[in-house]
């Protein structure tokens, strides 16, 4: 956090720019009751601001802002007055005005003592050395007060990356867990048509060869179905790329399978030469896609 001290050099506030505050604050003392009463004048003015206001009591902001501008020439620019100053720009925050209005409020404050200070000091070299002296302190003032908003700003962003984050991290376990079903899942099924592959196997021994060649020839498919998808899973889980031809091929040799189950069914002509254009459309489009992948990884 930067230090009352850090301030001062950063805006080069000096001991001579302390002591010309102070020796105005007579003259500003004076002037106190017509500042707080045109300042608030203004507030009420702005449709914006009034609306706070109202849900505060009046003649305590009158004393809150009359003795925020005497402590502008108090003298005492230390960290106590640096912490009065957040406390500030943290009620400023929490009753939810606009930092826009700060500045502009703040304007309206630096054109008063301005003005002041011109009606006040006739001499030149005199009145510009109080003049910075002045631009210095409100400029410090708006400084530590624009500080608040942009530490409620990082508190939102922390929070609200730090709920993005775990949510994130609870999506992408959950999605890891559904893998691990799916993959465990498709060797379940895998084990399942080896063992109707060796059934099959027994029925062409038995000495129904056509049919339980088709039949193995089908369960070999969907094995070999099988142990793509378990493989493409298996990387998927390894963090590799998802890949769309894995699944344009399981599609085909599904349909290669529908065909064969057509064949012993004895379909009509209309829909196996159906299966067979579908067929044809999906090696067409693994075709396509093939060529794709490998000009993307050319590129």
């Amino acid at each position: 956090m930067t230090s009352m001290q850090d301030l001062k050099d950063h805006y080069g506030f000096t001991d001579d720019d302390e002591e010309l505050l102070k020796a105005f604050q007579p003259l500003a003392a004076q002037h106190k009751e017509r500042f707080s009463g045109e300042f608030h004048n203004y507030l009420y003015g702005l449709p914006e601001t009034t609306a706070i206001l109202n849900t505060s009591n009046r003649q305590r902001l009158l004393e809150m802002h009359s003795n925020w501008f005497m402590s502008l020439f108090g003298g005492a620019y230390d960290n106590n007055y640096l912490n009065h100053l957040t406390r500030i720009g943290h009620a400023h925050v929490k009753v939810g005005l606009n930092v826009h209005f700060v500045n502009v409020a703040m304007n309206r404050v630096r054109h008063f003592l301005l003005n002041l200070i011109d009606e006040n000091y006739p001499d030149r070299d005199e009145r510009r050395a109080l003049r910075e002296a002045t631009e210095k302190i409100l400029d410090m003032n708006l400084d530590v007060m624009s500080a608040s908003y942009r530490e409620e700003e990082l508190k939102k962003v922390f929070v609200s990356r730090k709920l993005e984050s775990h949510l994130i991290r609870l999506a992408e376990r959950f999605t890891y867990g559904l893998n691990l079903v799916l993959v465990l899942a498709l060797a379940g099924v895998s084990i399942s048509v080896a063992l109707l592959f060796g059934w099959d196997l027994i029925n062409i021994f038995r000495g129904d060869v056509e049919k339980g060649i088709l039949s193995a020839l089908g369960e070999l498919l969907i094995l070999w179905m099988m142990i793509e998808l378990m493989d493409n899973e298996i990387k998927n889980l390894k963090g590799g790329k998802f890949n769309i031809l894995v699944f344009i091929g399981v599609i085909i040799v599904a349909m290669i399978r529908e065909i064969l189950i057509s064949t012993l069914r004895h379909d009509d002509l209309a829909t196996q030469a159906f299966l067979a254009g579908t067929l044809l459309i999906l090696g067409i489009l693994y075709y396509l896609v093939s060529r794709a992948q490998k000009d993307l990884d050319k590129a």
